[in-house]
């Protein structure tokens, strides 16, 4: 099955400044994983930028006001302690925005099934009116509402396998019944959220797994918690926050999962967008911040979307 990539040199010019593990290296990583010979063929496209509409879809107009006002003209700002904005950074963000509604555009409006978004910075931290843990948009929950009020879609899964629990996702969706948001994720860790007794209108699943956890407790929490969820709700599309940073090579977490468990989700998910939404499955970049995981689980995660 061909998978479209999409993603633009914008993402490459967010500097993060010296010493900050979401840097421009991660992307590099992964664009360097998609040209080896062991990763599957993809196709590589321009993301757009997302525009003030789609944005706005999620977050507060303040906010996004906030958003574009802060960019710097020189040198660097923080909105938190963690996300940093440069020159650059505002062009990076709209284009890692652009690029998920892009596939969704692609994979709802023609014969493409999967697709696959390294752009960053990464987005699922961003609530409706914050930036926070290196996060300025919420991508993913920005292409949910892409296909929500464009393509009419009345079900979408989010499911998240970064090793942080996408707080922001969550908040944005809450009340949301036509998204599902699971969330594997180590408990507890930053952002401090995430607890298996939040379930929103239930609409929201999590599988917190404790520090030292690996893949068979990985592949429990998806096989006992989240696909039965994710059955039931059968949604018509599956969006995928694929963050690379419960691997145990990370640096920022203490989960011990490897490449294989990310081929084995990612085949879990293509079987189950198969059996509910047409084989309909995008994938967009989350955390993932050491190179040589973020490499290898790239390539896995690639893998399986073109064989699923």
């Amino acid at each position: 099955m061909k998978v479209d990539v999409y993603t633009h040199p914008a993402g490459l010019l967010h500097d993060t400044g010296p010493g900050h593990p979401e840097s421009s290296s991660r992307l590099k990583a992964v664009l360097q994983a998609l040209d080896d010979p062991a990763c599957a063929t993809t196709r590589r496209l321009q993301a757009p930028q997302a525009s003030r509409a789609q944005l706005e879809r999620v977050h507060d107009a303040a906010f996004v006001d906030f958003v574009f006002a802060a960019a710097p003209t020189a040198g660097r700002v923080h909105l938190d302690a963690d996300t940093v904005m440069c020159p650059a950074s505002l062009d990076a963000a709209l284009h890692a925005a652009g690029a998920v509604c892009a596939a969704v555009d692609a994979v709802l409006g023609g014969p493409l099934r999967r697709a696959f978004c390294a752009m960053r910075p990464p987005g699922h931290h961003a609530t409706r009116n914050h930036a926070m843990g290196f996060c300025l948009f919420n991508n993913v929950a920005v292409a949910a509402a892409q296909a929500l009020e464009v393509h009419g879609l009345q079900r979408i899964a989010i499911v998240d396998f970064d090793v942080h629990h996408g707080n922001g996702t969550a908040e944005i969706f809450h009340s949301d019944a036509r998204v599902m948001y699971a969330s594997s994720h180590q408990a507890p860790l930053y952002p401090g959220t995430g607890a298996r007794g939040e379930h929103g209108v239930g609409n929201i699943v999590n599988a917190p797994l404790p520090a030292g956890a690996g893949s068979s407790e990985f592949r429990e929490a998806f096989e006992s918690v989240i696909l039965p969820e994710l059955d039931a709700f059968a949604p018509q599309l599956l969006l995928v926050s694929a963050g690379f940073d419960a691997h145990r090579l990370d640096p920022l977490a203490n989960l011990n999962l490897d490449a294989a468990d990310y081929a084995w989700v990612t085949a879990q998910l293509c079987a189950l967008a198969a059996r509910h939404a047409g084989g309909r499955l995008v994938s967009s970049l989350e955390g993932g911040y050491s190179l040589n995981a973020l490499r290898e689980s790239t390539i896995a995660h690639v893998n399986a979307l073109a064989a699923g």
